[in-house]
Order: C-alpha cells, then sequence, then structure tokens
C-alpha cells in the first residue's frame, strides 16, 4: 500500500492485485517455456506464429501414440460395460460377418479427431470415416509417451507429404468374441507413400509397439524382438483364423513338408508375432486394406524386416492409392527372398494362382 497526492488529497494505492497477476504471468510463461516447442498445449500456438504447411515428425510420432492409447481406452470401457451395439457391415471376402460395435465407432472420433485437431492440413484416413463423431474430442501432447532414451529428432516435412492411416479396432470379431488378446488399435505415418511411424497399442495388456524408421522403437517393441532367429528355423506361417480351410496344405505345397501354421486374427496382432519370432513370415492372400497393414509394415521396416504384396513390390500409402491392397502381402523379418522365390514358383506352376 502507498500513498499519493492530488491536488491536496491523499490517494490509497493497493498495489497487491497488480503483484499477483505479475506472478500468475510469470507462473504462466515458465510453464509454456518448459514444454519443448512442438509439445506446447494448443493455446500455446494462438501466442505465436506458425507455418501449417509444415510438419515435425517428432510432434506426429507423440500424437499418434495418445491416440492409439486413447482409443484403446475406449475399447475397454466398451468391453467392461459389455455394451458392444453391434451391427454388421456386411460380409468378407471369405464370407466372414464382418461386425461394427460401440467401440470401434468411439475410438475412431478419439482417435481420429484427436489428430485431424493437432493436423489440420494432413490426410487421415481411417476404417470408420463413415461414422459420424457427435461430440469433438481433442488432447494435448504429453511427451512423457516417449522413454527417456528415445532418439526422436526434430524433423519438419511437408503437410501434402504426410498422410496417416488409423484402425481404431482391429480384429472386431475377436473383440465381440472376447478373444481380446488379438484386439489393437493402430496409427501409421507415411510421408510421400512411404510408412516410417508405425504404432500398434494392444488395449488389454496395456502394452504400445512403435517404432520410427532410422531413429527409435518403444522399448517393448525392444524387448518383444529377439536379437538373433535361429539360423535354420522351419518356416513358421501365420494367416487369418478365417483362412484357415486349405491353408495348411497350400503352406505345405509352397514351404515344404517342415512348415507349421499359427492361425491368428488381426494384422497388428500377426505382424507382432513375426516381431516376436513366433512366426517367420505373415501371408494374407486376398485383399487387405492400408490402415489393416500401414503400422506393420512400418515396424517390420525399423527392425530391418519387410513387407511387400505377393509381387514382390513395395506398398504405396500416399493418399492418391487406394486404401484397398489387392495383390495380397507377404511379412517377414528376414528370408524375404527366399520366401518370395517359393512363391513365385508355385504360382508360375500354378497358372498365377494361389490356390
Amino acid at each position: 500500500m502507498s500513498e499519493a497526492r492530488m491536488n491536496g488529497r491523499s490517494i490509497r494505492i493497493n498495489r497487491l492485485p497488480a503483484t499477483i497477476v505479475a506472478i500468475l504471468l510469470t507462473i504462466v510463461l515458465v510453464y509454456f517455456l518448459n514444454f519443448h516447442q512442438e509439445e506446447r498445449p494448443a493455446i500455446y500456438g494462438m501466442l505465436r506464429s506458425e507455418n501449417p504447411s509444415r510438419v515435425n515428425l517428432r510432434k506426429m510420432l507423440i500424437a499418434a501414440i495418445q491416440a492409439a492409447q486413447r482409443g484403446g481406452l475406449e475399447v475397454l470401457d466398451v468391453a467392461r460395460s459389455r455394451q458392444l451395439k453391434e451391427r454388421s457391415k456386411g460380409k468378407t471376402d471369405e464370407g466372414v460377418n464382418d461386425p461394427f460395435t460401440d467401440a470401434d465407432g468411439r475410438s475412431h472420433c478419439v482417435m481420429k479427431q484427436g489428430l485431424q485437431r493437432i493436423f489440420p492440413l494432413v490426410q487421415i484416413f481411417s476404417e470408420e470415416d463413415k461414422e459420424h463423431c457427435r461430440q469433438a474430442h481433442s488432447y494435448d501432447l504429453d511427451p512423457t509417451v516417449l522413454h527417456e532414451t528415445a532418439q526422436v529428432p526434430n524433423v519438419a516435412v511437408n503437410a501434402r507429404d504426410v498422410t496417416v492411416w488409423v484402425d481404431p479396432l482391429d480384429a472386431t470379431k475377436e473383440f465381440t468374441e472376447e478373444l481380446y488378446e488379438y484386439v489393437t488399435t493402430m496409427v501409421c505415418v507415411a510421408v510421400a507413400g512411404r510408412p516410417i511411424i508405425g504404432v500398434i497399442h494392444s488395449p488389454f495388456n496395456g502394452q504400445t509397439a512403435w517404432a520410427w524408421v532410422g531413429n527409435s522403437m518403444s522399448e517393448y517393441l525392444a524387448t518383444l524382438h529377439p536379437q538373433h532367429a535361429p539360423d535354420s528355423q522351419a518356416p513358421i506361417i501365420t494367416v487369418s483364423r478365417s483362412h484357415t480351410a486349405g491353408a495348411k496344405d497350400l503352406a505345405r505345397n509352397i514351404f515344404g513338408e517342415d512348415v507349421s501354421l499359427l492361425t491368428a486374427a488381426g494384422a497388428g496382432y500377426k505382424v507382432l508375432q513375426v516381431v516376436a519370432n513366433n512366426a517367420t513370415a505373415y501371408l494374407h492372400t486376398s485383399k487387405i486394406k492400408k490402415w489393416d497393414i500401414c503400422a506393420g509394415d512400418a515396424i517390420l521396416h525399423a527392425l530391418g524386416g519387410t513387407m511387400t504384396t505377393l509381387n514382390d513390390q513395395l506398398i504405396n500409402y500416399g493418399p492418391e492409392e487406394s486404401p484397398v491392397n489387392t495383390e495380397g502381402l507377404l511379412a517377414t523379418l528376414e528370408r524375404h527372398d527366399e520366401y518370395m522365390d517359393k512363391l513365385s514358383k508355385y504360382r508360375e506352376a500354378h497358372n498365377g494362382k494361389l490356390a
């Protein structure tokens, strides 16, 4: 409190409110400045100018991990409530029911809207894009989703070169059957059509496998992947549960009598079986959507593996391409050329068909 004189009169000035305001402004400023530039709360963007035509891939990685994990929370919540609100989207090419549940829709809305809010100029494709989201979802970036030793540099690319693929709930059929080990939520970031960031989150065990090609990967993925596979390991081929009929005979005809078959569900889960060396290859002989395979493609690439079509072509994940890969796929960590050669020879002997 101080006094000032005006026209011979004494005026009392209370400095306490001004001091409180100054302290609060200082706290807010320190709060913002202690965040990494690309992870500060969204309101910070109002206080500084950004180039919206550029995308920071470090920021994109963090957002992708958060999106997959937040989608997983929605899946868990619906599973616990048992209010699936299941309906059918029709039949798959194999004649199997293709269900849709409230978990698919809720996960889609959280994942896609959260990503789109942070990256408004990036093209994002989700399996459930036809779903109407009744409420807006958003979140601020949280760098703590990265482990302390993660090597994640600041790299900026043109937003028009980036495509994001979102699978809000992989293995929905198994989700309705409470076969939760197959269920994942996935996000993939492709630049110029090539997958460079992949996130596969398993909601029911809480583990997240992620990788940024040429930079870093999650601790879980590093522990899941063995350092050395057996040199003389017999082929173990993982295929979809819905493809089991005739698959074993086909696998024997292609890869030899000592082949084993690992039937599983969910493209994300099957890729992780290859990563863990529980399978030596993932084979899919019919068409498959790119949101099912993009994240796994990125993760395999980061580990030195390969995913191609059955014509031995890399898969393009650019925005101008079809969301459907019609040429099947082969995914391996090692011996890709050997397996592809056996596939090619079989197809040549059977008029180009796998049957």
